[in-house]
């Protein structure tokens, strides 16, 4: 895969921070969901690539810009790279002003992204120092003794990031009987995989039901810094069912690694942040333009590249 193509996807991540990042604290999250979108489309037309949005979802104004299937770039010819898109991940926590959310994109070879939009994986996720000793189906209390002995340290001294849901309750329960300190956060559990995988931000597990497309954009981050995964679909509602027994050829209760999700190939994952977080410090407007926080990851390389960009305004498109 190019490395020229990360300078070009955080051009689009970029673009649908900076518009989405207009919206923050205003209450209304279709309409900055519906901004990001209409960023993304744009830049993802002027990239110099031939690529297929593989894993997208609707906007929440219900249409869809990126929707799946669709081509993007300029190029006519060539091997076809596959997307995995969110414009905004995280736009409730745009829409009331709280941290993590942003902006992504995920490039890897063609079909290499399951079509989970709309579906929810049960998943503990953790940064490469404890890659292999987690078990989704051991107990809280095993899978973080197990943790905290490759991290070398104590139970006590773990962060466990849990989406805030009243599907959690017995988990956080299980998990302060380990005396394990938890992060419940209101959205947007994508941002605590990728705190647990880059850098020391103090987040060590992350644990919980999440969206599907949220756990495929995880795991290609995991992927890049050798973390890990483990997750199982989980049927939110009756129409769920049939999906699942498809995806997993009738092993609904089949284990997924990082490879379920994103395949064994080259993969490279791009995400600016809309408002500030663990890792991305968000948008901030400034006379004239603003400031934007990005990551690069490519697993080929292992390298991790953040990229701060000051945008001018009256040289570039007002997003």
């Amino acid at each position: 895969m190019d490395r020229n193509l990360a300078l070009e996807l955080v051009r689009c991540t970029e673009a649908s921070a900076l518009a989405a990042a207009r919206w923050m604290g205003r209450g209304d999250a279709r309409q900055g969901d519906a901004a990001a979108f209409e960023a993304m489309r744009r830049a993802l037309s002027s990239v110099k690539v031939r690529a297929r949005i593989g894993l997208g979802r609707p906007c929440a104004t219900g249409e869809e810009p990126l929707a799946e299937g669709s081509l993007v770039g300029t190029e006519d010819s060539g091997p076809i790279l596959e997307l995995a898109v969110d414009p905004l991940e995280g736009l409730d926590s745009v829409a009331t002003g709280h941290a993590n959310a942003m902006a992504v994109i995920v490039a890897n070879a063609d079909h290499s992204f399951p079509h989970v939009s709309g579906l929810y994986l049960d998943k503990i996720a953790v940064g490469p120092e404890a890659a292999g000793k987690i078990d989704l189906d051991a107990t809280p209390l095993e899978n973080l003794v197990n943790v905290a002995a490759a991290k070398r340290c104590y139970v006590e001294d773990l962060t466990v990031s849990i989406l805030d849901r009243e599907r959690h309750t017995d988990l956080v329960r299980r998990v302060r009987e380990t005396g394990a300190r938890i992060q419940l956060i209101p959205d947007g559990d994508l941002a605590s995989v990728l705190a647990s995988a880059v850098g020391d931000s103090g987040v060590d597990v992350v644990m919980g039901v999440g969206s599907a497309q949220a756990g495929v954009l995880s795991a290609a981050a995991l992927a890049c810094v050798g973390g890990d995964m483990q997750c199982r679909y989980v049927s939110m509602r009756p129409a769920d069912d049939e999906r699942i027994q498809a995806l997993t050829g009738g092993q609904v209760r089949r284990k997924l690694g990082l490879a379920d999700l994103v395949g064994d190939g080259s993969v490279m994952f791009v995400a600016t942040g809309v408002t500030a977080g663990d890792i991305l410090t968000g948008v901030r407007f400034r006379k004239g333009g603003a400031h934007t926080h990005s990551v690069v990851m490519r697993k080929r390389s292992g390298t991790i590249r953040f990229i701060q960009a000051q945008h001018s305004f009256d040289r570039k498109p007002r997003y």
